[in-house]
């Protein structure tokens, strides 16, 4: 009796651990959206962000290469691969 009372104290101990995880799953989806949002209103924001980056990448101590690219050249490659689509 007593080890039937312990596994069901443990389910819901993990029913009520996967219902926090997917509350905060979602809070972050929000946030991410909201942030996807603002970059898309400001591209001198979406520029700093790319810059913030680089200098986190560039500070950490790892055999990471970058290869910068300038955000109007990917703007431009985004605008030729949308034409090739569309066509």
């Amino acid at each position: 009796m007593f080890l039937a009372l312990a596994q069901q104290a443990q389910a819901e101990r993990t029913r009520r651990a996967k219902v926090i995880h997917a509350l905060g799953e979602n809070e972050v989806s929000e946030q991410l959206l909201l942030a996807a949002n603002t970059l898309a209103k400001q591209p001198q924001a979406l520029q700093l962000r790319y810059l913030q980056t680089l200098t986190e990448i560039a500070g950490d101590k790892s055999n990471t290469v970058i290869f910068p690219i300038p955000m109007d050249f990917m703007q431009g490659l985004k605008q030729i691969l949308e034409n090739k689509v569309v066509k």
